[in-house]
């Protein structure tokens, strides 16, 4: 194939590296990092397993966060906790 055809990668290196670790990290859902980075649940877990063995041959462990988001709204309530509203039962 010459140079400059067929499709265009959907993630750079470094998204996919970044999309491993917050898939390992449990942080999003498959669709929501797809979301997140304009591509879908399929590329990210290709990613994922490209990725994932050359972290492990590097030594690198990525834990688990205690943070959970399933949509673009539990991450902007969770980057501004201010705009949460926590009504008085009194």
């Amino acid at each position: 194939m010459a140079p400059g055809t067929g499709a265009k990668a959907k993630l750079t290196p470094a998204d996919k590296v970044l999309v491993t670790v917050l898939h390992l990290r449990k942080i999003a859902t498959m669709d929501l990092l797809g979301q997140l980075f304009s591509t879908t649940a399929m590329t990210v877990s290709r990613a994922a397993k490209d990725v994932r063995p050359l972290l492990e041959a590097h030594g690198v462990r990525v834990s688990a966060s205690t943070a959970r988001f399933r949509t673009p709204d539990d991450i902007a309530r969770f980057l501004d906790p201010g705009s949460i509203k926590i009504e008085s039962t009194c």
